[in-house]
Parts: C-alpha cells; sequence; structure tokens
C-alpha cells in the first residue's frame, strides 16, 4: 500500500467530515467562545500568537544555519555527530512549516472566506477569493495550521508524546475562535492541514534516511525508535 496516499485520503476524509459537521455551528460557537468570561478570553489572547509562522521559521533557519557552520567547522566526529543530526532537525522543521506556510496562505487566496469580524455584513459562508485582503482570508486559519505542523512535526519525532503535542496544538486552534479571528471549520481544516504536512516530510525524510525510517507498515517512525538488531 502507498501510505502517504493512505494518509493523505484519510486526512482529507477527516477534514471534510470535520468541516462539514462544524459549519452549520460555525455562527454559534464562534459567538459562544467569544462571549466566554474575560479571564478565559485575556488567556487565549496571550497564547493565540504562539501559532504564528514567522518565529517558527526564523528560529528554525537560525539554527539550521548555526548546526551547518558548526558541522563544517568542527574537527571533532562526536559534535560533527550531533551537528549533523541537529541540521536534519532545524531543516525538518524548516520544510514542514515553510511548506505548511505555503499552502495555507494559498488557499486563503482562492478561498476568500470573511472572518467573524465581518459578520455583520457578509455573515458566516461569504466567499470572496482573490481579494489578498486578510479580512477575507479566514478559511483554513493560519495560526492553526502553524500549530498543526509545529506540533505535528514533534508528534512525528516522539511518538511517546503525541497526545500532549496534539492537545498543545488544538489549545492553539481554538484560542483562534475564542478571540473573535476564526469560525471552528476554520480551525478544524488548518490544524488537519498542518498535520498533513509534517507527516508527508517525515515520509520524504525517511525515504533519505534522515531522522527517520521506515517501519515495517511502511511508515515513517524517528530513528531512536529502530529497534536493536537481534
Amino acid at each position: 500500500m502507498n501510505q502517504p496516499l493512505a494518509s493523505t485520503g484519510w486526512i482529507v476524509l477527516t477534514t471534510i467530515v470535520l468541516v462539514l459537521a462544524l459549519v452549520p455551528f460555525d455562527p454559534q460557537l464562534s459567538e459562544w467562545a467569544q462571549a466566554l468570561p474575560d479571564e478565559i478570553v485575556d488567556f487565549n489572547r496571550t497564547i493565540t500568537d504562539v501559532g504564528t509562522f514567522a518565529w517558527m521559521i526564523y528560529t528554525s533557519a537560525t539554527l539550521l544555519l548555526i548546526a551547518f557552520v558548526v558541522r563544517r567547522a568542527s574537527r571533532r566526529d562526536t559534535i560533527r555527530q550531533r551537528a549533523r543530526t541537529a541540521r536534519n532537525l532545524s531543516a525538518y522543521f524548516l520544510l514542514t512549516i515553510g511548506t505548511a506556510s505555503a499552502l495555507v496562505h494559498g488557499l486563503k487566496f482562492l478561498i476568500g472566506r470573511a472572518r467573524p469580524e465581518l459578520f455583520a455584513d457578509y455573515g458566516a459562508y461569504s466567499l470572496t477569493p482573490f481579494t489578498g485582503d486578510r479580512l477575507f482570508e479566514s478559511f483554513p486559519s493560519g495560526h492553526s495550521t502553524a500549530a498543526g505542523a509545529f506540533f505535528g512535526a514533534f508528534a512525528m519525532l516522539k511518538p511517546e508524546l503525541r497526545p500532549l503535542f496534539l492537545i498543545l496544538a488544538l489549545l492553539i486552534g481554538v484560542s483562534r475562535v475564542i478571540v473573535g479571528a476564526h469560525y471552528p471549520s476554520d480551525v478544524a481544516a488548518g490544524l488537519l492541514l498542518g498535520l498533513w504536512v509534517a507527516m508527508m516530510v517525515a515520509f520524504l525524510f525517511a525515504r533519505r534516511d534522515w531522522l527517520f525510517l521506515l517501519d515495517t507498515g511502511g511508515w515513517p517512525a524517528p530513528k531512536a525508535t529502530r529497534p536493536p538488531p537481534k
């Protein structure tokens, strides 16, 4: 079985089901979330910008450059090996987050859904594609996509902590609804898009024997989990 294709199929199906299930309730859920107690709204305003692409891209690019320079400059094999691992890790995050950013911004431009702040004028289901105006770039949620890609990458690297990373991604996604920036269906689509990119880049790295290997089922597993030879 072509596992990347199978993974894509399941995520696309899940996205369609979730979006169709949430869309009818988007206005009510959005209104309810924004009416939560001030303490909850303020907390979500504090954490919501964790899901921005900029700091993720700049940080991973900087770490990639540092690891590259250290590996080139060092003469010690142990340091070179650690720098190589750091380089591959940084490259994985940079490629995952950069690809997710390009995809979600392209979809936003093509779809052009009005944000919740325009609900009074446009409603919850207005589509105005190709405007390039952030007010018409609600679907999918960019912050949720960034969180899905970032924490999805961690989940691929540390399978034993996947529930924790998925909860953290969901927390950022939910914050986008509470602060009034997106509808729930925007968040669901964004989170799954980011997770899909993290998985696809892991497949790519596994085929090149970087960070991951393909297990007996054809799925990418971090090298640290490789079973010892018998």
